[in-house]
């Protein structure tokens, strides 16, 4: 007989219940039973949370392809702490006729009891997980309701500074907290200001832009980031209406609101992209001093509510091909459609407009708008002379494709992704030790040194997210590389007999932007790989 020997640790240790001490006692156990065979699996420095680990799924193959007929454990938690991942594994096993032992519970499914008491443990195993994993997540949103400044990108008008205090002991601690920056709160209040003139977030977004006013990093205002300043709670002298105003959202409030001081936001997402519900948030009285009077930010929120709900639907404009593709080209912003009037066969026109020219009224950008149906026409034209002879083309793409190969970043994200999970793996550690010395002077070392690592995983995370999305970008490009060779031999034969739906589909296999420049007339066509065609 064969059997497999899982082995799973935590942390890389050789302490305690080490991999090799699991697979001894494990040996000696089945040596007991008369096997002598062992097939051994070992997943040290990965967490039971989960089976998605390198060598139980390569066991998981290897059972299916009956190369063992035992499967033992030092512990039941080695192989899993989720009900429903263990119940599977169980029901697995059983399919395969393979046995499952755990030495420590002294399990064995072999026996009707051996497999109900191993149920039972199971539970148990992730009731203790569950508490764990809840007093984590309570003292994290302790450390949030101290209103400090926990580290990410910090909002127009402040920036992160560390502050030293004394603690309880006399001994000198740290944290962060928002500084204020007048010139960036000055625009603050500009945007503030204009929006209770205008009630208006295009007329907003449109001053800023005719005088040349800059977002935190430098780049142009749009409405969707004027309205996120302005329903910011960062920026308002926090008074119990303001709280009364969020526990209506279903916000969970805390600190004591004086008029004086803002508010920062916790727990809102959960990873880079995915919000939480919002009766998980957290708004807290911070540290920094607001510079919003109450009434009028609640005024202000209540005017964003009313206009969204106001806010007329646009004619649909879906029929226009180019959009998304076509930019300005003297200032490189998008060309958006916009309505024009009545031809004499009463049909409406409709021309694309420098969306930059639109929203600054013409004071950053003055060129001129382009009928739909002329310039999508020339533009089929064009490109229909250009993919008659695709070799050249197909070159380069391949030419293209070869450098994306060989500047793509994998091994920089694994080097990444492992110091985040063992950065994470420490700060649960840590946590859990706040959890059991909350009362205790070592709590406050404890906050700092959560701290300090919360910094730096929030730089590593932000870090991987912009290698991921960079490598997904090349890959997009290179798996579609045989989309794009076969579009281009078959778009001027297809292009005029398909639906809107198919050529804007067609057109973003071969294009990568098209430009417009009204002064010189040119449309310039800027095809996958580099080739630019006028």
């Amino acid at each position: 007989m064969i059997a497999a020997i899982y082995s799973r640790k935590s942390k890389f240790t050789g302490k305690g219940e080490s991999i090799e001490n699991q697979i001894q006692l494990c040996t000696n156990h089945a040596k007991s039973l008369g096997i002598d065979e062992f097939l051994i699996y070992e997943d040290e420095g990965f967490s039971g949370r989960t089976t998605d680990r390198p060598q139980f799924q390569k066991m998981l193959k290897d059972g299916k392809s009956k190369k063992f007929s035992f499967l033992i454990c030092y512990r039941l938690d080695r192989i899993s702490r989720n009900i429903a991942d263990f119940s599977t594994l169980i029901n697995e096993l059983q399919e395969l006729n393979i046995d499952f032992i755990s030495i420590r519970e002294q399990f064995d499914t072999s026996t009707p009891m051996g497999r109900a008491m191993m149920y039972i443990a199971s539970v148990f195993a992730q009731l203790e997980r569950e508490t764990i994993a809840e007093r984590i997540r309570d003292n994290m949103l302790e450390l949030a309701k101290s209103g400090r400044w926990l580290g990410g990108q910090t909002p127009l008008g402040f920036r992160s500074e560390k502050m030293s205090y004394f603690d309880s002991e006399f001994k000198e601690r740290s944290m962060y907290k928002l500084t204020p920056i007048d010139n960036e709160l000055t625009v603050i209040k500009l945007i503030y200001n204009r929006y209770l003139e205008f009630k208006s977030l295009r007329k907003v977004t449109q001053y800023l832009l005719e005088h040349n006013i800059k977002t935190k990093l430098g780049a142009d205002w749009n409405v969707r980031s004027v309205s996120d300043v302005l329903s910011n709670p960062t920026y308002v002298k926090a008074d119990i209406n303001v709280f009364d105003y969020l526990n209506k959202k279903g916000i969970i409030t805390t600190g004591t609101p004086d008029s004086i001081h803002g508010m920062l936001t916790y727990n809102k997402k959960k990873g880079t992209n995915q919000y939480r519900e919002m009766d998980e948030w957290i708004a807290t009285v911070a540290k920094h001093e607001g510079i919003i009077e109450a009434a009028n930010w609640l005024e202000i929120q209540e005017t964003l509510k009313t206009n969204k709900v106001k806010a007329p639907q646009l004619g649909r404009t879906h029929n226009a091909l180019l959009t998304g593709i076509l930019r300005c080209g003297k200032c490189g912003a998008n060309m958006t459609v916009i309505h024009g009037g009545i031809n004499k066969d009463g049909k409406k026109i409709y021309y694309y407009s420098c969306a930059m020219k639109t929203n600054s009224k013409g004071t950053r950008c003055n060129n001129g708008n382009v009928r739909v149906d002329k310039i999508e026409q020339v533009t089929i034209n064009k490109l229909k002379e250009i993919t008659k002879d695709d070799n050249i083309l197909i070159e380069e793409l391949k030419s293209l494709k070869d450098e994306i190969s060989s500047t793509t970043d994998l091994s920089g994200t694994e080097t990444i992704s492992k110091s985040i999970a063992e950065l994470e793996i420490s700060i649960n550690n840590l946590v859990k030790q706040l959890a059991e010395n909350k009362n205790s002077s070592a709590a406050k070392y404890i906050i700092t040194e959560i701290e300090n690592r919360e910094n730096e995983l929030t730089s590593l995370r932000t870090k991987l997210n912009n290698i991921n999305n960079e490598n997904e970008k090349k890959y997009d490009i290179d798996v579609n590389l045989d989309l794009i060779i076969k579009s281009l031999s078959e778009f001027s034969k297809t292009i005029e007999m398909i639906d809107i739906d198919y050529k804007k589909y067609l057109l973003s296999s071969v294009v990568d932007k098209i430009t417009w420049d009204s002064s010189t007339g040119h449309i310039d066509i800027k095809l996958w790989g580099g080739a630019k065609k006028k």
